[in-house]
């Protein structure tokens, strides 16, 4: 065994008998979905089936990958969201580290929630600007972060937290950078298709389009498809077209996939999905018994989160679940802190009434 070998064997036995090896979970073959991304149930659909123009891009947006319906997209997308630009990226983890890596100097100051998704701290370790860390949602210590900021001031939250399944209060976030001249990305990711009556995302349901500089939109999760866009100013968007690295030097998009995303779009508005979704968080939220709630943290989103410390009790209670023909994964330290661990459920609007009560009979005989 060469010494990279006995490395890497020695790191992953001490993974697996610390109960943080990661494996990857069967496939999903007749198991009721509790924990894919796919919330509206678009990835399911056979109508986007049907893709135009060319198989591959061929090559980045800048050579050969640039196509009429790229172009079209960006346009929707921009208008869509309440934009003046989108700019198209192959995933929100590309967007999240091209953004970053080109809008931010050595001089600037970058203030970030500590719970923001690992594409945003890579993005942010990339830059050479200083990072502050405020406490999660914490907007008296945001304006601590920004009393302390110098130069150019960028400061970076999501709108739905992926882990706790929580929301940013965006308002007074909003306010605070106003105040302080500071610029706002939020990262839309499980906020797109989710949030407001046409899925719009957050900001646009609180009305703050005009005050939040970028917005990062993944396709991955709702929309049922993959790749991102950015939306924000034509500025922006030229900027980043030339700066970017992640945009510049990958393959574009293929048109198919760009027809996919198209398809979700055109269905969003008729709001049925995001009602049916809706209408499955309340039932599921209705239905919990006290055991259950009181290990659940708040949130009214797709995302719940039942709290189970340990890596080893979670890592039985999902097995257990999934005994029952339930997919729910567990979530174990360090992606969460230890003694946070938890199960992430996901709802659906595809999810029925009879399987959340399956669900919950489940949890409160364990609770």
């Amino acid at each position: 065994m060469n010494p990279f070998d006995t490395h890497f064997h020695t790191v992953l036995a001490a993974r697996r008998a610390a109960h943080l090896l990661r494996q990857l979970p069967p496939p999903l073959t007749g198991q009721v979905d509790f924990c894919s991304n796919d919330y509206l149930g678009f990835a399911r659909s056979n109508s986007a089936a049907a893709a135009a123009g060319r198989v591959g891009a061929t090559g980045s947006r800048l050579i050969s990958g640039n196509s009429p319906l790229a172009e079209q997209l960006e346009s929707e997308l921009a208008a869509y969201h309440h934009a003046e630009a989108a700019l198209l990226f192959t995933s929100g983890y590309a967007a999240n580290l091209g953004l970053l890596q080109a809008v931010t100097e050595r001089q600037d100051t970058l203030i970030y929630d500590k719970l923001v998704h690992a594409s945003l701290r890579d993005g942010i370790l990339l830059t050479r600007a200083r990072a502050l860390g405020f406490a999660h949602n914490d907007v008296a210590d945001l304006q601590k972060k920004l009393a302390a900021a110098s130069g150019r001031v960028l400061v970076v939250v999501e709108s739905v937290y992926s882990m706790d399944g929580d929301v940013a209060p965006l308002r007074a976030i909003a306010a605070a950078c106003q105040a302080a001249g500071a610029a706002l990305l939020v990262d839309e990711a499980h906020g797109t298709g989710v949030c407001g009556d046409r899925g719009e995302g957050l900001v646009v349901a609180e009305g703050l389009q005009d005050q939040v500089w970028a917005r990062v939109h993944t396709f991955g999760k709702a929309i049922g498809s993959h790749g991102a866009a950015v939306v924000g100013s034509r500025l922006l968007r030229d900027y980043l077209l030339n700066f970017a690295r992640s945009f510049i030097y990958s393959t574009a998009l293929p048109d198919h996939t760009l027809a996919v995303i198209q398809q979700a779009y055109q269905q969003l508005p008729t709001g049925v999905a995001i009602r049916q979704l809706h209408e499955r968080i309340a039932y599921f939220q209705q239905q919990c018994s006290p055991a259950v709630r009181a290990r659940l943290l708040p949130g009214n989103t797709p995302i719940q989160a039942f709290l189970c410390p340990g890596n080893a009790p979670v890592m039985a209670l999902a097995q257990e679940l999934q005994r029952a023909n339930m997919a729910v994964l567990p979530i174990r330290h360090p992606t969460v802190p230890a003694g946070q661990e938890r199960l992430r459920i996901c709802l659906h609007a595809y999810n029925t009434e009879a399987e959340i009560d399956q669900l919950l009979a489940v949890l409160a005989r364990l609770a």
